[in-house]
This record gives structure tokens, sequence and C-alpha cells, in this order.
């Protein structure tokens, strides 16, 4: 569906159709008013998304199966040509305090040591002045009010929502626009600016996303495979209500595991007798060496060894010294233990896992079709806890309750080591699926979501990706 991705975002001048819920932008233009005396003229929205299968794979080169959920980041604005600088606000003022900051380019300056929220509004302004086909030279200055309903640390993609609402909103601003593709690039480069080292699914998939529709979708270059899902598929997202924050984890969870896995290509490269200075990511030595998935799991259990690697032995293997290996392939990671044999298991694993399940969902349907699709999501959390070790007891105490509560398959979605779970149910099922996951794990657990609870479980159908919404 290349011709998806190189269409632009769309502007809509009506939401009927497309939005069921407008209150939330009718809030957005009341608080507009209070706070800036006048009202927006246009919004830009962007949703989160839920990854149904396919953890940790897309950094890896890997393709992966999300949908666009309903909850997402909008922000409103009113554009001042003259006015020299952003002001941002956000409709949570207690937990993200308004800030200002200049409209050029290079007095931006994004801390990425301090953990604050308007870094990802800047980190989508940015990457929007610096795109080099786009030649803004003088942006224009705007007020702006942001509305997030993506819970924050929930695996859901809330950071990646809000740097895609704010790249549309500046390009729509400054009158330009750009297909979806280079979007969601641009954006997942962005994110860099915050500190994380993200594979690009959260952003290709906020924009590229289709209402009903899951996508496949592929990196290097971003394409989506739009895929219809099997009639009465029902996807429950329940959160552990541990706070999964990449941000803060990213030294020794997040990126730790990116550096496991190049680390990892680089010895399979070199014992399957490639160029390993060529490789830097696990599907490059399966593209280079003609694999197929099957195979390279095979490769991992014959060179690989179960035990961790340091960087000496790594070293050795390759034939460089210590200190260049940390300089060119560790940094700025801080650590001595590698798991590598594990963590390339998991990755061949579960491209293999989001390939089944995209393959069922193009044959025609079958009687157990879903239970079928159910069972590859419950591997693929068995991999994601057992190999990658990216779980926590309560997302695999939850993924249980679920899996009693009649669900076909559950599992952790959107990284881990905390944050939400997605879980497909029989069609039908809903009410009784809610009432038991409540009763088993928030009412016995976490007993203060009870107040919040249809924040915290709830089905979800895949919504449309990211738009412009233009007032007349």
């Amino acid at each position: 569906d290349s011709k998806m991705a190189s269409i632009n975002p769309p502007i809509l001048h009506t939401l009927d159709g497309i939005v069921s819920e407008t209150t939330r932008y009718k809030a957005l233009t009341e608080k507009f008013k209070e706070l800036y005396n006048e009202e927006p003229t246009f919004f830009a929205r962007a949703p989160g998304r839920v990854n149904i299968i396919g953890e940790h794979v897309d950094y890896c080169g890997y393709p992966v199966l999300p949908m666009a959920i309903d909850k997402d980041s909008i922000v409103a604005v009113k554009i001042h040509p003259e006015q020299n600088q952003i002001k941002l606000a956000n409709l949570q003022s207690d937990r993200f305090p308004p800030r200002t900051f200049p409209k050029n380019y290079d007095e931006i300056v994004i801390d990425k040591t301090i953990h604050e929220w308007s870094n990802y509004f800047m980190a989508g302004y940015k990457g929007i002045l610096e795109h080099p086909e786009l030649q803004i030279k003088n942006p224009v200055g705007f007020n702006a009010i942001v509305s997030g309903t993506v819970p924050i640390g929930s695996g859901l993609s809330s950071s990646s929502a809000l740097v895609c609402s704010s790249a549309l909103a500046t390009l729509h601003a400054n009158g330009k626009t750009l297909p979806k593709r280079d979007l969601a690039e641009l954006c997942a480069s962005c994110e860099h600016y915050v500190g994380v080292q993200g594979g690009g699914m959260d952003q290709a998939i906020s924009y590229l996303a289709e209402k009903g529709k899951a996508s496949k979708i592929e990196f290097h270059p971003i394409r989506a495979t739009i895929l219809t899902l099997p009639e009465g598929s029902t996807f429950f997202v329940a959160n552990s209500l541990v706070e999964s924050n990449k941000y803060v984890t990213s030294g020794t969870c997040y990126n730790m595991r990116v550096v496991e896995c190049r680390l990892a290509a680089m010895l399979l490269a070199k014992y399957l007798n490639m160029d390993w200075k060529s490789v830097r990511i696990l599907a490059d030595v399966q593209n280079k060496g003609n694999y197929s998935l099957e195979q390279m799991l095979e490769h991992v259990k014959r060179y690989l060894h179960v035990t961790p690697y340091s960087p000496l032995e790594i070293s050795k293997e390759l034939g460089i010294d210590e200190q260049s290996l940390r300089d060119s392939s560790i940094e700025p990671v801080k650590g001595d233990v590698f798991h590598l044999h594990p963590r390339a298991l998991h990755v061949y694993l579960e491209s293999k896992l989001v390939k089944d399940f995209a393959d069922l969902c193009n044959k025609p349907s079958y009687e157990g079709i879903l239970k079928d699709l159910g069972k590859l999501m419950d591997q693929s959390h068995f991999s994601c806890r057992d190999n990658y070790d990216c779980s926590c007891p309560e997302l695999d105490q939850i993924t249980e309750i679920c899996r009693s509560a009649g669900a076909y398959g559950s599992r952790l979605t959107g990284a881990g080591w905390g944050g939400c779970t997605v879980s497909l149910i029989p069609p039908g099922s809903s009410q009784t699926f809610f009432e038991k996951v409540r009763d088993e794990y928030y009412a016995k657990q976490k007993p203060e979501a009870l107040k919040i609870i249809n924040d915290v479980l709830f089905s979800s159908t895949p919504e449309s990706g990211a738009f412009v919404y233009q007032l007349s």
C-alpha cells in the first residue's frame, strides 16, 4: 500500500463519520478562549496505538502489526505570524504546566536530561523546521493547547502521539504539507531529541492507520499493508498500572535491548562469514544470507551461547579492541553483561509470529481462526517474558487473568516492563470479560483504579490515522 503512505494526512472540514465524540474539541475551544482570549483556527490530531503482535522487532528491521486506538493527542492552534514565540499549554495544567519557547529553529534548546512534557512538543516542532525540503526559514508564531487521552507510561504511545500531533500542527500552521510516510520517518527521528532510540512503529501507525483495519508496518522505507481482521475480532486493553517509562528506563531496559540485538547481529554475521562491520540490525543478517526465519532461529541456537557475553569476549570474537567496540556499538548504554542468545531468539521468533498472524488474516476465514490468532499472541507474551525479559510480575498476572476470563490470547504490548496488555476475546463476551478482569486484578491489586476503571480496562477497535480539522 505504498500509495497510502505517499498521500498527505487529510485536512477535514467536518468530523462527521470520523469522530464519534466531539466534546473534547468543544472543551479545547472553551479552554482556548479562557486562556488566550480567542478561538483556535485548527486542530491537529494523532492517535495512540496498541501493538497487536510484534514486540521489540521494529528497531531490528522487522514488521509489526499495530492498530490505532481512539485515545489520542489533539493540538488546538491559532496562528500569530508576527509573534516571536510558541505559547503552549495543556488541558491537564496541574500535571503539565504552560510553557513558552522561541519560534526560531536555532534558539530552541531541548534538554534531554530532564523529563519534561513540552520536550515532546518541541521535538516535533523542531523536526519540521529542520526538514530540508520544507525550507521554513521564517516560521510563524502560534498559541496552542494540547489535550492527550493516551495514558502516560502505558505503552500505548502517548509520547509519540504528542510528537506526531505537534509536527502536524507545525506543518499546517506554516502552510506546508508532507506525505504520511515522510512525516512518520521525520517524527521517528525527532524522538532522539528526548533520548529514545525507537524503531518507528508508533509514528508510522499514527499517520498510516485506517479506520476498522490493522496494519502490517515494514521499515526502510516505511510502508503499511492494510490487514482486515477476521469478523468478530474484539480486542481488550488492560493497563497493569505499572508505569513503564521509556525515557526513565532507556539505559537499563529499552536502549540496552537495542544494543544487545546489535551485538548479536554482529556476532552472527561474523560466524556466518559475512562482513560484520556492515551489519547493524538482526534483519541485515537474514537478508544478506538470504535465510528463512526458521534458519535464523537455528543459527542463533548453534552459534550464540545461552549464557551472557562480556564486552571483552565480544570484542575478542570480532577481533577488535574493547574500547572501539564500546565507542562504535555500545555507547551510551552502560553495562558489562549482554544476553545475546535469548534476545536474538526472541526477535526471530516474534517476527515469525507476526508473519503467521498476517498470513492468517489474509486467508479465507474459518471456524477457530480467532483461537489460532490468540495462540500466536500467547506465544509472543511467553517469548517477551522468557527470552526478552521485558515483562514484569503484574503483566504476567494480568495476562493469566485475561486467559482465565476467556481470552483466546493475551500479551504485553508496547515495550513492556509495565504498561498495558492486549487480549483477543470471543465476540459478544465483552461484559463478562470486563467484570472478571476488573474483579480479579483491579479490585484485588489496584483498588484505587476502580474509580477510573474505564480508562484502564477498555475494548478497542481500530481507528483512523492523524488528521487536521480546519475550522471554517
